[in-house]
């Protein structure tokens, strides 16, 4: 199969088949006896009865061949530390810690919520976790006490791994006065906190009978030897959060063998990392990016994987280029957010590196806006390729494929639907979009391999939020807006509920945004729909200038919004002007990078912008606040 298009035209028409090949790529302890279960729509269950484990795919299969060949960088650039795990290395500290939470009364099905900052124990957690059968859920570090609360009383933890502190541009950030307020709110109690002292916060308060200590107990385990316990392919391994549009939050419940198998064959199609290469994914393990392309799917390839605590501005722009110089980097993930940050630098920092190793950068997280896009690839000089993909499937549904052909990269595009994923685009009728039309982008189930199998105890949630998106057909929705070209390629262009109607027109705030950021002067933007009594909605953007000086004044400030207009008016017509173009220096956004975009709404129409417990910078906000005279 040397075409994308007959790769996955195998990958619908004989999921079986083309699935059967894939799960070669990884260790079974039990055969599977059927590659596909669809007995009750949605649910699918993969590799039925097949016996695996992601920690001995990760871990213990590479110990075994190359117990020298090295695993895990862990680098911060907050503490000046830097160390490197082999594969013996790793497999010993998994061990450990996998030995400390079975003391602590944790086994097979029981649930460990991981609050951690970037440090080499959150992964020694999480694939303890794995090893045992255990099931962890990741939460953000630093993230608020009530959010925190929430997924204790929904996930029911027996044990929690925490830290003292982490650390953001070169400030220690607490989190054990926030984890003991959130066990205070939650009704769950966990039976222990495991507490690793990174001796940032001297003062942190210890819990006599429920709070232990990490390094305490790792020496008593210095020896343990815990064998893997092998899964059924179905059995859940982790549960990981994602906002929902109520308050309560969505646990994404992901299996074993479907997981690992999805992630194997990314790393040889996809991204093109194979055994003794090194991976650099600048994301946290808090989010879906750092469970699957920092912990997992480097190490089931045999990759070694770096673990980077740090911003990409400290100590200078440089920072990740030299990464990638000293680690000899072949594959790196970062996200848009990232390489529009890194825009606005000197672009020598980039160059002073040498980046002969890097095969690829790939970006997901957010839609990757054409001019970002082509700026990087043209500084870099390397393939830069798009993804899309969601909390919800764990690895990629669009993204171009050079392990199986290499394709155009078209600037502003994630390029194709990627194997086992039936994708189309629908009209709100249920009929599918031609191309070049505008539509929701959906999946035809079974779902792939890999993702979420269900909501965590809530199998009704998972069929109500994901599938009832019209009676016939059954559909996975995603929420996005997208469109497919006349060579198939789609362009995601913002969330079904990122929609501004203007008179009966239809606009994508990300149309808009596009539309503004091709204005040579803005580093970036967000465009959100603001109540208008004539037109029902409005679009209203904000913009963050490259210069300063370009909005010193109120003439200047003027002058450029009317070329802002200008560039609109051509891009997309006069329909889609933004009624105003405010210039702020920052955006208000969460700590993984995530556009507060109903909060910037709700102080555009006057009203209370909601929780803002994950605000990146609370500054941001009060520029909003200035810039709108509330």
């Amino acid at each position: 199969m040397s075409t994308i298009k007959e790769f996955h035209r195998q990958s619908i028409d004989q999921p079986d088949v083309f699935w059967a090949e894939q799960a070669k790529l990884i260790d079974w302890e039990t055969p599977y006896e059927k590659t596909l279960d669809f007995s009750r729509p949605p649910f699918a269950k993969w590799f039925v009865g097949g016996r695996t484990n992601l920690c001995f795919n990760a871990v213990d299969r590479h110990a075994a061949k190359r117990p020298d060949a090295r695993a895990l960088v862990y680098i911060s650039t907050e503490t000046n530390e830097e160390k490197s795990y082999s594969y013996a290395e790793l497999k010993r500290e998994v061990e450990r810690t996998a030995a400390i939470m079975q003391s602590l009364g944790v086994g097979r099905g029981d649930r460990v919520l991981i609050y951690m900052p970037m440090i080499a124990e959150a992964a020694f957690a999480m694939l303890a976790c794995a090893r045992i059968g255990a099931i962890h859920s990741v939460v953000f570090g630093g993230f608020a006490s009530g959010s925190l609360a929430t997924r204790i009383d929904d996930a029911t933890p027996k044990l929690i791994v925490s830290s003292d502190a982490g650390m953001r541009g070169g400030k220690a950030v607490p989190y054990k006065h926030l984890l003991d307020e959130a066990i205070n709110l939650a009704g769950h109690k966990p039976a222990h906190v495991l507490m690793v002292d990174r001796g940032l916060d001297p003062a942190f308060n210890r819990v006599e009978g429920r709070d232990v200590d990490y390094a305490t107990l790792r020496q008593q385990f210095l020896d343990a030897e815990v064998p893997v316990t092998w899964l059924e392919s179905s059995e859940p391994s982790y549960i990981l959060y994602t906002s929902g549009t109520t308050g309560k939050p969505k646990g994404v419940q992901r299996d074993t063998g479907g997981y690992c198998v999805a992630l194997a064959s990314t790393m040889k199609y996809i991204y093109c990392g194979g055994e003794g290469e090194t991976m650099f994914s600048t994301s946290d393990i808090g989010w879906v990016v750092g469970h699957s392309y920092i912990i997992y799917a480097p190490l089931i390839a045999g990759m070694t994987t770096i673990m980077y605590e740090g911003t990409p501005l400290r100590p200078d722009a440089g920072i990740w280029w030299k990464i990638v110089e000293d680690y000899k980097v072949n594959v790196m993930f970062s996200a848009p957010t990232a390489a529009r940050v890194l825009k606005k630098q000197d672009p020598a920092f980039m160059h002073k590196y040498d980046l002969s190793s890097l095969k690829h950068l790939f970006l997901a997280g957010e839609p990757l806006d054409q001019p970002t896009h082509e700026w990087i690839m043209g500084e870099l000089n390397l393939p830069v390729i798009d993804n899309y993909w969601q909390t919800e499937t764990g690895w990629p549904i669009l993204a171009a494929m050079p392990g199986v052909e290499q394709t155009k990269i078209k600037y502003g595009t994630p390029s194709f639907p990627v194997y086992g994923y039936n994708l189309k685009i629908f009209r709100e009728d249920g009929s599918e979009c031609d191309a070049n039309e505008k539509g929701i982008v959906g999946i035809v189930p079974p779902l792939p391999p890999g993702c979420l199998s269900t909501v965590w105890g809530d199998d009704d949630r998972f069929v109500s939020t994901y599938f009832s998106l019209f009676r016939e057909p059954l559909v996975y929705s995603s929420f996005d807006w997208g469109i497919r070209d006349d060579e198939g390629y789609h362009f995601i262009l913002g969330r079904t509920d990122d929609v501004i109607n203007v008179a009966g027109h239809r606009l994508g705030t990300r149309e808009i945004e596009e539309a503004v950021q091709g204005h040579s002067a803005i580093a970036e933007v967000a465009v959100v729909g603001v109540a208008d009594p004539l037109k029902g909605q409005m679009p209203m953007a904000f913009a963050v200038v490259k210069d300063a000086s370009r909005v010193a004044t109120a003439e200047q400030r003027l002058a450029l919004e009317k070329e802002v207009f200008k560039k609109v008016d051509e891009s997309l017509g006069a329909i889609a002007r933004p009624s105003r173009v405010h210039f702020v220096t920052v955006l208000p956004k969460t700590r993984s990078g995530k556009l507060l975009r109903r909060s910037i709404q709700a102080l555009a129409e006057g009203r209370d912008p909601g929780d803002l417990t994950t605000i990146e910078d609370p500054a941001a906000l009060e520029q909003l606040k200035q810039a709108l005279g509330v």
